[in-house]
């Protein structure tokens, strides 16, 4: 049997806690000697919190933390990870589409050795948009992940707390939970859990937003994006002297130079563009750079709530 904090950050979700946690509670001791449950608000404009109070009342082994803002949800992970007192970390949304049921699977995977097991989706029970983004995310996870790591990536994932450690003192605005566990180990497993349709509320992630998401993971934690403008200047550079043999070679044989506006204002176009697209991933960088320096933090807590200890 394990100790195992449950960390679920929470966002407009006043409908779902309660029936979340009273499934948590018919399903965690099955695995687990000891436990609890960590919900971090992060500045829902509902009555998520007075929810969260409520429950922190009736259930002893359910704490509660209200953010100062909405940091987003891998910020609000980070806060929930940080808090966690036992040996293994579970986290998991906060709209039933993880099943409680289902977590003694990922533990039994985890005691094979494994240092983090994610939760894939069966099947995804989203929109066709929600799908297409949540593939661009984990593309962008590639990079700094590994292919076969981020193939699998899920919100749904258990790993030993002792992983954190490997990331103590990060501090920024740019979270990503999935990349901040591979600093600490290679041991990565997944295993099909079933993913089930959402029934009360609606998803608060966006296209956009997880496009942006995906854009902050490419810039905040890979060089990927710096490595593809210099693959465009390479092969830019390589058809400009085709071009320019072009040019000699047809001024060496027909005794005339090559004719044409269009032809010049291409080529500017495409090495106009190229530096364009450069500067602005340069760009990016350095912006990620200045806030770095500007100390920002990854989230800031207004209040916490349990039973053991009340704070304001």
């Amino acid at each position: 049997m394990h100790t195992c904090s449950v960390v679920v950050p929470v966002y407009n979700s006043e409908g779902s806690l309660r029936l979340l946690i009273e499934r948590l509670a018919a399903a965690l001791p099955a695995f687990a000697s000891a436990f609890e449950v960590i919900l971090v608000n992060d500045a829902s404009r509902d009555n998520s919190w007075q929810v969260i109070e409520q429950l922190v009342q009736d259930y002893a082994w359910v704490r509660g933390i209200n953010l100062m803002r909405n940091y987003g949800q891998h910020n609000a992970l980070l806060c929930g990870i940080r808090s966690a007192n036992y040996e293994l970390v579970i986290t998991m949304d906060d709209d039933l589409q993880h099943p409680p049921e289902e977590l003694h699977h990922l533990i039994a995977k985890l005691d094979e050795g494994f240092d983090v097991v994610y939760g894939t989706p069966q099947r995804e029970q989203h929109g066709l948009l929600r799908d297409l983004a949540s593939q661009v995310t984990k593309l962008a996870l590639q990079s700094a992940m590994g292919v076969e790591t981020a193939r699998n990536v899920s919100a749904l994932r258990v790993f030993r707390t002792k992983v954190r450690d490997a990331f103590a003192m990060y501090q920024g605005p740019y979270v990503s939970i999935d990349v901040l566990l591979t600093w600490g180990t290679t041991r990565f497993a997944a295993i099909p859990i079933r993913h089930e349709p959402r029934t009360i509320g609606v998803s608060n992630y966006t296209l956009r937003k997880l496009i942006t998401h995906a854009l902050n993971m490419a810039t905040g934690f890979s060089v990927l994006p710096l490595q593809i403008a210099s693959l465009i200047g390479i092969v830019l550079a390589a058809f400009s002297i085709v071009v320019l043999i072009w040019v000699i070679g047809r001024y060496l044989a027909e005794g005339t130079p090559v004719q044409g506006f269009p032809f010049l204002a291409s080529i500017i176009g495409i090495f106009s563009g190229a530096q364009l697209l450069a500067l602005g991933i340069i760009g990016e960088y350095l912006a990620r750079m200045h806030f770095r320096m500007m100390d920002r933090p990854s989230y800031v807590v207004r209040e916490r709530r349990s039973q053991a200890v009340e704070e304001e």
